[in-house]
Parts: structure tokens; C-alpha cells; sequence
């Protein structure tokens, strides 16, 4: 773990204009600099970058952050790796804190395991290069299938020799421990004896999102049926199959640009592909598609195109995971290659220009293409008719958008000739069975006031205090170091009394604002908000102010976002201030007023709300004494608030 004095240093260093430089044209716009937006397609700039703030914000498709979030964004990142590369731009030396015994044996075990894996590759590498029976079978098989030199060494392909325990011997005698050897799976040990578990195979190596090997795919190049043609390594904490897609690593930067995934079944496919200039191109690797490999796609692109050979079997037993994809949100198409051919044979026997042209031209969306297959399927029977009916039905409403469902229904209406009313009263049915019984039994979480450093969530619920709770927040991170002038006793003020010169005293905003909220412990409804509160809170008891850039460059995502976000929205009158009246030109000149108010309105707002509970709590008492009890603590708060809403009403614009 980076400690947070580094993380500040990195911070201090950066120069966001410089960052995000390397990867949009800026020009000079005022105090700030503009530029075509990297995140979505736009001909008129609406990215903004402010060196002064240190952020980022798109007015187009509303992405911001800093630096930080900006390679996250753009590069996916993770945090960690972000800051990293930050730290290696500005030559600045990471010092990382020090972590638990427990966690630093798992992570000494990972890397333990992904050296076994690194040096495995290299040995197969070797095998294939450099030994008699690696070039005659391992190699030739390689270049029978087409696979130039350059591809071969992308890849990291390798070949291991049919001996039972050549690779396990060696990796042993150059000083890998036999426990991790096991644990990759490349070692297998039963009763008492120690094997390889590649042998007479090509190898594929598997990459992580960062390149590095987890694991190997091999091809068996003998004729003997009791072995699978491919096997694969086993499940380790390194490499888990349901989560990791062949050639994500060598993808994920033109699956960003060209906003589309292409996905094929396997190793070759991807590789022939990569070789004819596809190179935004992933492989399930045999395996049925998975939740967690379709959100991995979903991080580069919401467009996933699968391209299949011509076996109708295979499509349909597919439907399934394709049912999964549009379950996420996504858009899927299909291209569906001649008899007799698939992704690999195609881009080996046509020109690049032939294969993006029949890719482009070929591909179907799904709904229609399943339309087409079950309609020619069924026939004229009435029986097999109405199941296609219900089985494209289900599909469509997988569908989360309304917008992109309510499209399907009329092309579906057409092609089916079912009018749109009965294919979206199937719908409901469908919606009804699926959440039916679902909140029968349903008990909200209590609400527990969240503990910053435990916020995992970006966005929360947007409250009807939202306003209220957001001004408070903006004016704590723009004004909190400001000064204003208000009563020793502010219940003289908002009672109408006469107050003396000498009564008054001088406060800073980020206090008087504080101070208010603490006395009545009013709590902010959106969980980052408060998070966003507490740090202020604490840096004020300790005598300091939180400066934008702290909380801008906070390790916690969903805190710098939401801070990025207010203090990079134009700031406008709310209208509540229109209709009292309060017209000035600029916030400064009135500020005084405008936290008064604002924190009155904040204020007046909770008590609001407190009063719909015990209100609603008060219809429920049934004993006199504790009804009488109730009934004064709200005439008390509605007291209080008759008194903020009379000081609301008389503030005095400077």
C-alpha cells in the first residue's frame, strides 16, 4: 500500500495539463484549456482541463477527475497503477507502507506463483526454439497453421516435450520450490510420484490485464483419444478461467478505440486474427461466456460482436451466454462464416481488406439474427411458433433500456407478424413472474452513518435534500478559510431583538457551519456527502482546513470524484433565492448572507424531516403521557424552525 504522504507528494508533482496532454490537443482558453473530448465522439470541444484545480470535466458526456482518475479512466488503470505511473513520470521514488504478516504472505505466494509461471514460459519457449523435437513437431505445427515468427514470440508460444517430468525436474533444479510448482498446476503429484501436467503439447500462455502469464492452454499434437485435445491449467489464486479472456491483454487498448470487442472460441482464432490487423479480438478459450468475462468486456466497450463458424448447434447452445451479454446493458451482433470455415481458416485464406469487409457487412444484431434461426426452425407450426414467440420475448426483456426494448418489440412485431400489445404484455408477465414474491419479505438495512474509509460506492441515492446537503458541502470546500461577522447569540437575531456592535463576533465559515450541524447532530442523507463532512470535521477539530486539493486527490474514488465534481459544476442562484428576492452579481459579494441562508436552509429542511417521523410516530402512541411527551418535542421543533424560516425571510443582501 502507497502510504498517503507519497500519495500527496505525487500529487503535489503533477501537472494535470502535462498528463493529460500526452493524449488530447489543449489550447488556451481563458485560465483553463480545451480540448476534443477523449471519452466520447464530439467535432466542438467541451473537455475542459483547469491547472489551477488540478481536474478535469467534460460538459459533454460529464466525465471528470484528476489526474489520477484520468488514467484510470482512459488507460484502465487501477489506482494503484496509476499513481505508479505517476510516480515514474516525475521520478519520484515509492515507498510503500508496510502491510500485515497475513497479507504478506498471500501476496509473497502470488508473486511466488507468477514467477513459476513467467519462468515455465520461457522454458517452453526454449523447448520449442531450441530442441530437435520443438521445431519438428511444436514449431511445424505452428507454421502449418500460419503463424509467423513475430506472432509466435507476441504470444509467448511454447512447446512441451512428451516426458513425464522434464519441466518439473529442471524448474526444481534451477530452485523453485515443488509447493508452488503444484499450485500453479504445472506439477502434479499423486501417490508419491511427480509428473508434468503439459506434455507433447503446444503451449498458449494466458496474460493477465497487465501482462503478465496466470496460466497455459495446451494442444495436444498426438493422435491418442484418451486425452483431451486441450488442456488447460487449473484453478489457483492466480488464475481463475471464469474471469479471464485470451488475448485481453493484447485487446484492450483497440477495444477502447475502435468501441467494439470482437469474441471467438479460440486461441488460434485470436491469433490469426491479430495477424490479418484485428487485433480487438478476445476468445472465451472453449468455455461457456460468464458473468465476470462480460463485465471485463464491458470496461473497454458496451459492443461485443461474436464471430461463429457455421455449426448451428454450437450457435444455438450459445443463446444462453448471449442472454448474459444483454443482460449487462450491452449491444450484441453476429457474423456467422461459411460452412466449412471459421474465424481462423477466413483470416488465413482472405485478404485484411476481405475479412473487415465480411466482418462489417456480415454482422447481424442478436435479436433479429435468433429470430431468423428459431422462424426457420419452426416452420408453419403453430406449437413451435409460439415457443419462438416466448423465447425471443424472454430475450428482449433482458434488455435493461426501455428505449432499446421498445425498438425490439416493433422489429420483433413485424418479423413474427404478433402485433407489439401482446409481445409487451408477454413482457410484463415475464417482468412480474421474475419479481414476484421478490420484497414479500422484505426489511430495509438500517441507515448506519458510513465510515469514509469504508465508502466503496461512486454514486449514492440522490435524496430530496440533495440541494441543501450539496450547497453546504461546495460552500465548506470553496469559503471554509473566509471570514463573517454574525451575533455573539444568534437567537437575538433570528427573534428580532437589537443587537450592539459589541455583540458581534468574527468566525470562519467552515466553523460556523460546522458548529450548527454538530449542536442539533444533523446527519447529511448521501452517504459521500457525509463521508466528504466527517474529514472536514476532523481536520477542523484539529485545529486545520481541508484544502481542495486533499480531498480532490483523496485515495478513496468516490470522495475525490464527488469534490471534483461540485467544484467543477458553474455554481447558479437557487430558486428558492430568485423568488426571496436575492439577485446579486456575484457570490463573494454576498457570501455572508448565502451561508446564513444555506445553512438555514440545510437546517430547516432536517427539521422537516424530523417532524414527518414523529408525526407519523405520533399517530401510533396509544399511552397519554407518552403522547403528551411527543407533542411538546414537536411544538419545540417547530418552534425552532418558525424561527429559522423568519430569518430566511429577512436576509439582507450586501
Amino acid at each position: 500500500m502507497i502510504k498517503q504522504e507519497k500519495i500527496q507528494e505525487i500529487m503535489e508533482a503533477v501537472r494535470i495539463e502535462d498528463v493529460i496532454g500526452e493524449y488530447v490537443n489543449l489550447r488556451k482558453r481563458g485560465v483553463n484549456l480545451l480540448g476534443l473530448c477523449p471519452f466520447h465522439n464530439e467535432k466542438t470541444p467541451s473537455f475542459t482541463v483547469s491547472p489551477a484545480k488540478g481536474i478535469f470535466k467534460c460538459f459533454g458526456c460529464g466525465k471528470a477527475g484528476n489526474a489520477v482518475g484520468f488514467l484510470m479512466e482512459h488507460e484502465h488503470f487501477s489506482y494503484p497503477e496509476a499513481l505508479k505511473f505517476l510516480a515514474k513520470k516525475y521520478h519520484i521514488e515509492i515507498e510503500e507502507e508496510k502491510i500485515t504478516e497475513e497479507e504478506q504472505h498471500a501476496q509473497d505466494e502470488r508473486e511466488s506463483l507468477m514467477a513459476v509461471t513467467a519462468y515455465a514460459q520461457q522454458y517452453f519457449s526454449r523447448m520449442l526454439h531450441n530442441t530437435a523435437l520443438g521445431k519438428s513437431i511444436g514449431l511445424s505445427y505452428f507454421k502449418h497453421r500460419g503463424f509467423r515468427d513475430d506472432s509466435i514470440e507476441k504470444f509467448q508460444l511454447g512447446y512441451a516435450q512428451d516426458t513425464w517430468d522434464a519441466f518439473s525436474s529442471k524448474a526444481i533444479e534451477e530452485g523453485y520450490k515443488i509447493e508452488y510448482l503444484e499450485k500453479t498446476g504445472l506439477t502434479i503429484i499423486k501417490e508419491g510420484k511427480r509428473y508434468d501436467r503439459f506434455r507433447g503439447r503446444v503451449l498458449f500462455p494466458i496474460h493477465n490485464l497487465s501482462g503478465r502469464i496466470i496460466g497455459f492452454g495446451g494442444r495436444i499434437l498426438s493422435a491418442e483419444k484418451d486425452k483431451p485435445k486441450y488442456l488447460n491449467s487449473p484453478e489457483s489464486i492466480i488464475y481463475n478461467k471464469s474471469k479471464v479472456l485470451y488475448g485481453i491483454y493484447f485487446a484492450r487498448t483497440e477495444m477502447v478505440k475502435k468501441d467494439n470487442c470482437y469474441l471467438v472460441e479460440g486461441y488460434t482464432d485470436v491469433i490469426s486474427l491479430h495477424q490479418a490487423g484485428v487485433t480487438n479480438v478476445v476468445a472465451s478459450s472453449g468455455t461457456s461466456l460468464t458473468t465476470d468475462q462480460i463485465k471485463l468486456i464491458k470496461r473497454y466497450t458496451p459492443n461485443i460482436t461474436i464471430l461463429y463458424d457455421g455449426d448451428e448447434a454450437g450457435i444455438k447452445a450459445s443463446f444462453r451466454g448471449i442472454d448474459m451479454i444483454l443482460e449487462e446493458g450491452m449491444n450484441v451482433k453476429i457474423v456467422l462464416f461459411p460452412p466449412g470455415e471459421d474465424p481462423d481458416s477466413f483470416a488465413r485464406n482472405h485478404r485484411t481488406s476481405e475479412l473487415e469487409e465480411f466482418i462489417t457487412e456480415g454482422a447481424k444484431d442478436f435479436i433479429l439474427f435468433k429470430t431468423d434461426i428459431l422462424r426457420q426452425e419452426a416452420g408453419k407450426d403453430p406449437i413451435k411458433k409460439a415457443s419462438l414467440i416466448r423465447d425471443i420475448v424472454k430475450s428482449v426483456s433482458l434488455i435493461p433500456d426501455g428505449i432499446t426494448r421498445s425498438v425490439y418489440v416493433k422489429e420483433c412485431s413485424v418479423l413474427l407478424e404478433v402485433s407489439e400489445q401482446i409481445l409487451v404484455a408477454e413482457i410484463n408477465k415475464i417482468y412480474r413472474k421474475r419479481f414476484s414474491g421478490k420484497y414479500d419479505n422484505f426489511i430495509p438495512d438500517p441507515i448506519i452513518k458510513p465510515k469514509s474509509t469504508l465508502l466503496k460506492t461512486e454514486k449514492a441515492e440522490v435524496s430530496k435534500s440533495e440541494g441543501q446537503e450539496r450547497d453546504i458541502i461546495r460552500i465548506l470546500l470553496q469559503f471554509a478559510e473566509e471570514e463573517i461577522q454574525i451575533p455573539e447569540n444568534e437567537n437575538n437575531e433570528n427573534t428580532g431583538l437589537p443587537v450592539s456592535k459589541t455583540d458581534i463576533q468574527v468566525i470562519d465559515i467552515a466553523s460556523y457551519v460546522v458548529s450548527h450541524i454538530q449542536e442539533d447532530d444533523f446527519k447529511f442523507e448521501n452517504p459521500i456527502y457525509q463521508a466528504i463532512y466527517d474529514l472536514i470535521f476532523e481536520k477542523l477539530e484539529h485545529g486545520e482546513f481541508t484544502t481542495q486539493e486533499y480531498l480532490i486527490n483523496y485515495t478513496n474514488p468516490a470522495i475525490s470524484q464527488m469534490v471534483i465534481d461540485i467544484m467543477s459544476t458553474p455554481y447558479s442562484l437557487s430558486e428558492n433565492w430568485r423568488k426571496n428576492k436575492i439577485y446579486v452579481k456575484r457570490e463573494e459579494d454576498r457570501l455572508q448572507s448565502a451561508v446564513i441562508h444555506s445553512v438555514n436552509a440545510f437546517k430547516s429542511r432536517k427539521i422537516e424531516r424530523k417532524l414527518a417521523q414523529h408525526f407519523k410516530e405520533m399517530s401510533e402512541i396509544t399511552d397519554e403521557e407518552a403522547l403528551q411527551a411527543k407533542m411538546e418535542y414537536i411544538k419545540a421543533l417547530q418552534d425552532i424552525q418558525r424561527k429559522i424560516n423568519s430569518a430566511m425571510g429577512r436576509i439582507i443582501v450586501g
